[in-house]
């Protein structure tokens, strides 16, 4: 049996954060679940254009938020 489920991963590379979707694959054997291999490479892709600061290419494939120190 195959199961497919959308989750979101985020990535952190300096002061950015991608939200990415990716579909997790639920199986009865292996090291279940995992990412297909464009989602993995999704995931490489927006880390790349994160530590570049490429926001507009990052953009594309997730939502990217800047993060702000808060006083404490």
């Amino acid at each position: 049996m195959t199961e497919k489920r959308s989750s979101t991963k985020l990535i952190h590379e300096g002061k950015y954060v991608a939200e990415v979707t990716v579909e997790l694959i639920y199986t009865d054997e292996g090291w279940s679940p995992y990412l297909s291999l464009d989602d993995a490479q999704k995931l490489d892709d927006v880390r790349e254009a994160l530590r570049g600061e490429d926001l507009k290419s990052a953009g594309k494939l997730s939502r990217v938020f800047v993060l702000t120190p808060v006083a404490s």
